[in-house]
């Protein structure tokens, strides 16, 4: 024994004294590198890869791709922070790109993205008090903006001038239900505070350049001015609501995260449910090419595609086990 812990301690300092024990290599900052976009999966044709979310609270949808954007929060701030991504899926549910912005740090931060839209070029997301905002293109971060005193930023909708209109939930406390709104250069301010609003959740524009927001402690659908003159209330199916999208002609799809539904209301009538049973309902886009919602299922990692052209028929029970 003792002589092979001499051989053991002869094979230690030589090492030491070449080339074979390096030191370590300098940490490098990701921030100093250059940025790049993560790569579409190239699979063999007998296989299809599904999901790669993490906590997804919206989509959007890229008509000129024809794919959909699917922001990630990631794990949680206090645990990890910058963890934030996006992905990108085809329109047959398949993962297009697990991480195209994200699958590497290098020069960006996105800690934990809720609400997104696409407009003027650029993918905008909601990260906590910031919007930031990146190239369509390249994935590539291209600026963002910090409010003070914002809790969290949650939904937001951007006009074609740059201006963005974010909502902030807040809590019970009603004086932290808000509307935000942010110039093309910057300048934030509030253009609705409290009632009628009850913990705002999803906004979208109509027709007119209105701005329409929901309401998780209510059903009420809510249409404001630009400047936050309330000019409309109309009601979902049921309250809970998160996500809100807005057709040409004015029809409203309204999702309700807490009772998993999607209420349709078209002008001048009352709401009607097109479809139930999905869980945690969120942030909705809607595909214009397809005529079909595409909901993000925050708390189960997963989406569903809510086919328009196919009739609402309530679920059944399910049989019980044996």
């Amino acid at each position: 024994m003792v002589r092979y812990k001499a051989i053991a301690v002869v094979l230690a300092s030589f090492l030491a004294q070449t080339s074979f024990a390096q030191a370590p290599a300098p940490a490098v900052d990701p921030a100093t590198q250059p940025f790049a976009a993560g790569q579409q999966l190239r699979s063999s044709s007998n296989a299809k890869t599904y999901g790669g979310f993490h906590f997804a609270e919206s989509i959007s949808y890229d008509e000129e791709r024809d794919l959909y954007v699917v922001p990630s929060a990631g794990v949680a701030q206090d645990i990890i922070q910058n963890d934030g991504y996006v992905s990108l899926v085809n329109p047959d549910g398949t993962t297009h790109t697990l991480k195209w912005i994200g699958v590497n740090r290098n020069g960006l931060t996105l800690n934990h993205p809720l609400g997104s839209d696409i407009a003027n070029g650029m993918l905008y997301l909601a990260d906590i008090d910031t919007v930031r905002w990146f190239d369509m293109k390249t994935g590539e971060p291209r600026g963002h903006v910090q409010v003070p005193g914002v809790l969290r930023f949650n939904d937001i909708e951007v006009a074609a001038d740059g201006t963005i209109y974010g909502t902030q939930t807040g809590d019970t406390n009603s004086e932290t239900w808000k509307v935000y709104r942010i110039s093309p250069k910057g300048e934030a301010s509030v253009i609705v505070a409290g009632s009628p609003l009850e913990r705002p959740n999803g906004i979208a524009f109509d027709p007119n350049g209105n701005v329409v927001v929901v309401n998780i402690g209510t059903s009420d659908v809510l249409t404001f001015t630009p400047e936050g003159k309330l000019v409309g209330t109309e009601k979902a199916v049921d309250p809970g609501n998160d996500g809100i999208a807005v057709l040409p002609d004015g029809t409203k799809y309204v999702s309700s995260v807490r009772q998993g539904t999607i209420s349709r209301i078209r002008p001048g009538q009352p709401a009607e449910l097109v479809a139930s049973g999905i869980p945690t309902a969120a942030s909705m886009t809607y595909d214009s090419k397809r005529n079909r919602l595409v909901i993000p299922m925050n708390n189960w990692n997963a989406i569903t595609i809510v086919d328009l052209n196919v009739p609402y028929v309530a679920p059944t029970a399910a049989p019980q086990g044996r």
